[in-house]
């Protein structure tokens, strides 16, 4: 009897000082042997320590993981989702990860350079601009989709995009085009595809499209642990990005789901809404979205999220009425068009950008307000068909601008 007390207290010893055991928080390793090249997205834990993940892996955990020790990460006042390269060396012991030796680079600039900069939160927010020209060039397939959007919903740089999707109303398709041609105007943008709760197919056919940027997907067999963990680390990658001047663009499918994951992970305290939702829970998206913004002379983060409508989920239709209105961009998609085989299935009366004046050179937004109010006569269902057939006429929006008379 006395034996087995002496166990149970022994084995709750060891049970506690494992609980204790922490990493020092000063420790800065010395290799012992050869090193070699490394790199990768930094994730800090709570305990101080990190990891630098891989694209590969969707910024997840896997096997190219490199530990950072703490010593290093507080010496460099390193953050999360900076990339941070440096001489790599093998495993202490076997089974653990390799060791982060030094850090060389940060975000590509030495770390003194990199910490001198003006963290996220503190940069100066201005208007979105200037336009993100999505129309393609002459020689085309004929394909109107993105001359439609630069008129009736031009995209800035630091744009906030809700593109409002029932099921089957071309979504995916649309947004990879929109996709494509920000990676061939724009090669200086980051581009960012953030799949969440994601078809596996539907994935290939993201990485098959977006031949310069990067694809993070978490697939609906990952569970709402790493829909939530790839979302925040990608979202902090792009705060790091924008920090060192780079213009960003996420490409969110969906805030629908990434709503629902945060959902499942986050049940407690708050009450319950409408559909099963916690009252606190869109706390968390609403921040991803929120954080698309222009930074006066520095970078900007563009984030085009879709939010899925009519699916018959109470859940869906409260996170869409959450969402409503946080944007400065909505493109509205429509069923009854899909349904009729029109593409782009874009409702015009519900589509727009805020203060598009500031996109759009005056002579040009002149004629598309007349080209709106010409449009607001006609039914919806009508509207489109004709705007399309106008389009295919000319080579440019410019040109198909220039063909009709504005009232001075």
């Amino acid at each position: 009897m006395l034996n087995q007390q002496t166990k149970k207290k022994s084995g709750k010893k060891r049970r506690r000082s494992r609980r204790r055991r922490k990493p020092n928080p000063d420790y800065i390793p010395t290799p012992t042997g050869p090193t070699e090249p490394g790199g990768g997205v930094l994730d800090i834990a709570n305990d101080g320590s990190g990891t630098l993940r891989s694209e590969e892996n969707n910024f997840l955990p896997g096997d190219g993981d490199i530990y950072v020790p703490p010593g290093l990460i507080k010496m460099h006042a390193l953050q999360a989702g900076s990339m941070v390269e440096g001489p790599v060396g093998e495993p202490k012991k076997p089974g653990q990860k390799p060791l982060l030796c030094e850090v060389e680079k940060v975000d590509g600039l030495s770390p003194d350079e990199r910490r001198a900069l003006d963290p996220f939160g503190k940069l100066i927010v201005v208007d979105p601009e200037p336009q993100l020209v999505l129309e393609p060039g002459q020689g085309d397939d004929g394909d109107v989709s993105l001359r439609v959007i630069d008129l009736l919903a031009p995209i800035g740089k630091g744009q906030r995009g809700l593109i409002v999707a029932p099921p089957r109303s071309g979504k995916t398709v649309l947004l990879q085009k929109i996709s494509k041609a920000i990676n061939e105007h724009y090669p200086d943008c980051h581009l960012i595809v953030l799949l969440i709760d994601e078809r596996p197919e539907e994935a290939t056919g993201w990485r098959r499209t977006v031949e310069n940027g990067e694809v993070i997907v978490s697939t609906l067999d990952e569970g709402p642990k790493n829909h939530v963990q790839a979302a925040e680390i990608t979202l902090q990658r792009a705060h790091r990005l924008v920090e060192v001047g780079t213009d960003v663009v996420i490409v969110l499918d969906s805030i629908t789901r990434l709503a629902r994951a945060y959902n499942s992970e986050n049940r407690g305290g708050g009450g319950i809404l409408s559909g099963g939702l916690g009252a606190k829970v869109l706390e968390k998206p609403k921040k991803f979205f929120g954080s698309a913004r222009k930074v006066e002379h520095g970078g900007s983060l563009t984030i085009l999220g879709t939010a899925l409508v009519e699916t018959g989920s109470r859940m869906d239709q409260v996170i869409f009425e959450e969402f409503k209105g946080t944007g400065n961009m909505e493109l509205v998609l429509s069923r009854q068009l899909a349904e009729r085989r029109i593409y782009p299935a874009i409702d015009i009366e519900l589509s727009g950008t805020r203060k598009e004046e500031l996109l759009l050179p005056n002579a040009v937004i002149d004629r598309v307000y007349t080209l709106r109010r010409v449009l607001a006569k006609m039914h919806s269902l009508d509207a489109m068909p004709l705007l399309i057939d106008r389009l295919m006429k000319t080579e440019s929006n410019l040109d198909f601008l220039n063909s009709f008379k504005v009232k001075e």
